[in-house]
C-alpha cells in the first residue's frame, strides 16, 4: 500500500516503522510540519506493562529507547511540609527529544519516507495514498476537515498549568502541594535523564488569576514558579520552552475512521496528564492499527477492527483521567485531610489503584495507613504498633462508639431481621411514621405498640450481638400507596399505584410521581405540623425500643425530600422558590426530632444530593442543606442519589455514591456514610482510608428479602 502518515510525534512515527517493518513493500511517507529536532515537552512516562507491548512489536527500537530510561519505582507526596514516600510503582522516563531520534533512526533503517518542516496547507496536498493515518495532535488538520465524519467533541478543563523542565535529578514520581497568598498551586514532577526532570505547575483558575500569572509572559511564569517552589528546587533552575499557562483539553472522537482517513493517538483521543499515558496511549494505538492492517488484506475491515480494539481501552484510560483531572482541578477540598491520608487519597483518585493494590506495591506504606486512621481522634484508640484494616478501626459518631465501621441495610419488619454478628452498625431499613406514611401496604412502621415492641426485641437481639441499630424514619409522600415488590410477581415495576385499598397522598406540590400515579395534595400549613408531630412522635418511640441512631429520610422523592427539589416544590408560600424556602420545612422537622432525641445518640440524615434531571436539586444545593442540618446538631449524613422523578440518569454503579460522600464530607466537616453497590472489603477499606467516608454500607452479592 501507499501510506501516508501526517505528524512526526510519537504515535505517528512507531505506526510508520511497524507497518514498514511488516511489509517492507508498503511505501511509508511521513509528513512533520517542524524540523526533526523540536519538541515542546521534556520527558515521557511509561509503565512496565507498555514495555512489554513494545518489545513484541518491535524488539531494536525496543532495546533502544530502554537502554536510555531512567527507572524508579516510589511516587514521593510533599504536602504540608512532609515528605510520604509509597514504593512499587515501577515507571521509566525518557526525554521527548530523545525518544523521536531514536524513532526516527529506526523508521530510516527500515525505509520509511521523513520529510521534516513540510507544512500541509491541506489534506489534498498530500495526493491520494491508499491510506491516509491522521497522527497530527489534537489540533488535527484531519480531523478540523472531516469533522462531520468523526464527530469531536472537546472540553475544557478548569485548571491552568504550564509545562516546565527542571535542571534537577529525582528519584521518584513527585507530587508537591503548596499553598502560597493566592491558594493552592500543585506541581507534577517526574526524572526523565540523569541531569533533569519534568516540572509541570498547576492550580485553579481563580488561583491563577489571583497571581497575576493570567497576565504573565514566559520569563515571568518560570520566576514566580521558581520562587514559590524554591525550597523544592534547591537553587535549581526551571527550564521552559514556549511553555504557557493551558487548561487541558480532553478529546473525544464518535468515529476514528472514515474511507481511507483513520485517527490516531491525541488526534482520536486525549486524556489527562496527570495519569501519565498520552504517549503511551498513542503508541499503543500504533501498535494496533499496525497489527489490524497486517492482519486483514481488506482495509475498511481493518481499520473497523483497530478501532474496535482500542475504543475500550481508551475510554476506560479515559474515565480514570477524568477522575484524576477533577481531583486535581479540586484539590483544595481535601487540603483538611491529614498527610498520610491525603497521600493515600491522592494515589486512588483515579479508581484504579485500591487499598489492596497499595498494601501489595507497599507493605510499609499500607500499615502506616491502616496505623494513621486507627490513631485518628474519631477512632477512640492510641497509635498502635499494629492497626486494623480501616474497616475494622472504632469510630465515635457523636456520643455512639462503633467497634468497626461496617453498616449493613435491612429491608422489612422487625420480625423479618436476623441480628448478624460482627457488623459495627446495622440499619432497621425505612420505616414510616404513620399508616399514611408508608411507600407500599406491607412497609414496615414504627406508630403502633405492637411494631415498637417487635423492634424493641429487635434492638436487645442486636446489642447482645455488639451491634449498634440504626432506623431510618419516613413520610413516603408522593411515592406512597403503591404496590409492593414480591418475588412471586416477579419483575413488579417499581411505583405502580394500588388499584385497591390506597390512601390519599400528600407532597409539597400536587404533581404526581408518574403519569399513572395519584395526585398527590399539597400540604397545609396545618397538615406540615401535624406530619411534624408524627415524626417526633416515631422519634420518641424508637428512642424507647433503644436505637442507638435516628435518620431521617429526606431523598429519592419522598415528602421531605419533595421539599427540597425544584421538581417536585412548586409552591408560592414562604416554603417554596429559592432553596432557603424549600429547605425551611425539612429543617423544622429536623429541629422538632433533634429537641426529643438524646444528643448523645446520633441524629442523621438520608439527603439527596442530586436529582439526576435537569434543573432539578444538585450537588452544590445539597452541601448548603447539609451545612445547615450540621449546624442544628445532623452528626452523620447518609448521600443518596435519583428517584426523585421515574427517569433519572445517574451512573448507576459500583460506589456511585462515594464522590457525593466525599464533597459533603471535605466540604461541611461532618461524618458520611456511603452506599452504592459495595461488596468487598477492599471497595470499603479503599473510600475509608483515603477519607471519603467515615461508614461503609456494604451489600451482600445475593439477598433474600420479604416485601
Amino acid at each position: 500500500m501507499k501510506i501516508t502518515v501526517l505528524g512526526g510525534g510519537p504515535a505517528g512515527l512507531y505506526c510508520s516503522l511497524l507497518l514498514k517493518k511488516a511489509n517492507p513493500a508498503h511505501q511509508v511517507r511521513l509528513v512533520e510540519r517542524n524540523p526533526p529536532d523540536a519538541t515542546y515537552g521534556w520527558g515521557v512516562v511509561f509503565s512496565d506493562r507498555t514495555l512489554a507491548a513494545f518489545q513484541e512489536a518491535d524488539y531494536p527500537s525496543y532495546k533502544a529507547i530502554t537502554s536510555h530510561f531512567t527507572l524508579w519505582d516510589a511516587i514521593d507526596t510533599i504536602y504540608q511540609g512532609q515528605l510520604i514516600r509509597c514504593g512499587g510503582h515501577v515507571f521509566a522516563g525518557l526525554e521527548r527529544k530523545t525518544l523521536l531520534a531514536l524513532l526516527q533512526r529506526r523508521c530510516r533503517e527500515l525505509g520509511v519516507a521523513l520529510e521534516f518542516s513540510t507544512e500541509a496547507p491541506s489534506l489534498e496536498w498530500l495526493g491520494e495514498p491508499d491510506l491516509l493515518i491522521a497522527a497530527d495532535g489534537v489540533n488535527s488538520l484531519a480531523r478540523r476537515t472531516h469533522e462531520a465524519a468523526f464527530q469531536p467533541t472537546i472540553k475544557q478543563g478548569k485548571a491552568r498549568y504550564i509545562w516546565l523542565g527542571a535542571e534537577k535529578t529525582l528519584d521518584a514520581f513527585t507530587f508537591i502541594f503548596k499553598q502560597s497568598e493566592y491558594g493552592l498551586f500543585q506541581v507534577h514532577s517526574y526524572p526523565f535523564s540523569g541531569a533533569a526532570s519534568t516540572f509541570i505547575v498547576e492550580c485553579a483558575e481563580d488561583v491563577w488569576q489571583r497571581a497575576g500569572l493570567d497576565q504573565a509572559d514566559e520569563a515571568v511564569s518560570v520566576a514566580f514558579c521558581e520562587r514559590l517552589f524554591a525550597e523544592e528546587l534547591r537553587g535549581h533552575r526551571l527550564l521552559s520552552n514556549n511553555s504557557k499557562w493551558i487548561s487541558f483539553a480532553t478529546l473525544k472522537c464518535a468515529h476514528w475512521h472514515t474511507g481511507k482517513l483513520v485517527l490516531l493517538g491525541d488526534s482520536a483521543h486525549t486524556a489527562h496528564f496527570s495519569i501519565g499515558s498520552g504517549t503511551k496511549l498513542a503508541m499503543e494505538d500504533a501498535i494496533a492499527l499496525a497489527n489490524a492492517i497486517e492482519q486483514y488484506a481488506d482495509l475498511g475491515h481493518a481499520l473497523t477492527e483497530y478501532e474496535q480494539a482500542r475504543r475500550p481501552v481508551v475510554e476506560l484510560f479515559q474515565a480514570a483521567a477524568v477522575e484524576s483531572q477533577s481531583y486535581f482541578e479540586h484539590t483544595s477540598r481535601f487540603t483538611s485531610l491529614p498527610p498520610v491520608q491525603f497521600t493515600f487519597n491522592l494515589l486512588t483518585r483515579s479508581k484504579r489503584i485500591t487499598y489492596d493494590d497499595l498494601r501489595l506495591r507497599d507493605p510499609r506504606f499500607g500499615d502506616w495507613v491502616d496505623r494513621e486512621l486507627a490513631s485518628a481522634p474519631d477512632a477512640t484508640c492510641a497509635p498502635p504498633a499494629y492497626a486494623p484494616p480501616p474497616l475494622f478501626t472504632a469510630l465515635q459518631v457523636g456520643g455512639l462508639r462503633l467497634p468497626n465501621r461496617i453498616t449493613t441495610q435491612a429491608i422489612g419488619d422487625a420480625e423479618d431481621q436476623q441480628s448478624a454478628s460482627g457488623v459495627g452498625l446495622r440499619l432497621a431499613g425505612v420505616i414510616a411514621i404513620a399508616p399514611d406514611a408508608r411507600i407500599h401496604p406491607q412497609s414496615a412502621g414504627l406508630y403502633t405498640d405492637e411494631q415498637a415492641e417487635a423492634w424493641a426485641q429487635f434492638a436487645r437481639r442486636c446489642h447482645a450481638a455488639g451491634m449498634a441499630l440504626g432506623v431510618t424514619l419516613n413520610h413516603a409522600g408522593r411515592r406512597g400507596a403503591t404496590l409492593a415488590p414480591s418475588a412471586a410477581a416477579g419483575a413488579t415495576l417499581p411505583d405502580r399505584p394500588l388499584r385497591a385499598g390506597g390512601w390519599p397522598l400528600v407532597s409539597a406540590s400536587a404533581i404526581p410521581y408518574a403519569p399513572a400515579s395519584q395526585t398527590p395534595h399539597a400540604l397545609t400549613r396545618a397538615q406540615m405540623r401535624a406530619i411534624s408531630e408524627q415524626f417526633v412522635a416515631a422519634a420518641r418511640r424508637a428512642l424507647a425500643c433503644g436505637f442507638d441512631l435516628l435518620t431521617l429520610h429526606m431523598a429519592h422523592g419522598y415528602l421531605l425530600a419533595s421539599f427540597l427539589s425544584p421538581l417536585t416544590n412548586q409552591r408560592t408560600d414562604d416554603y417554596g422558590g429559592a432553596l432557603e424556602r424549600r429547605m425551611r420545612y425539612p429543617l423544622e422537622v429536623f429541629e422538632a426530632v433533634r429537641h426529643v432525641w438524646p444528643e448523645e445518640k446520633p441524629l442523621a440524615v438520608a439527603l439527596n444530593c442530586h436529582d439526576g434531571a435537569a434543573g432539578g436539586f444538585t450537588l452544590d444545593d445539597a452541601i448548603v442543606v447539609a451545612q445547615a442540618l450540621k449546624a442544628r446538631g445532623c452528626q452523620l449524613i447518609q448521600p443518596l442519589a435519583g428517584q426523585t422523578t421515574p427517569h433519572a440518569t445517574l451512573p448507576y454503579g459500583k460506589g456511585f455514591l462515594t464522590p457525593l460522600c466525599e464533597r459533603i464530607r471535605a466540604e461541611v466537616g461532618v461524618a458520611t456514610l456511603a452506599d452504592g453497590y459495595l461488596t468487598t472489603t477492599n471497595e470499603a477499606n479503599t473510600i475509608l482510608a483515603g477519607g471519603r467516608a467515615d461508614l461503609v454500607v456494604l451489600t451482600p452479592l445475593q439477598t433474600t428479602t420479604k416485601g
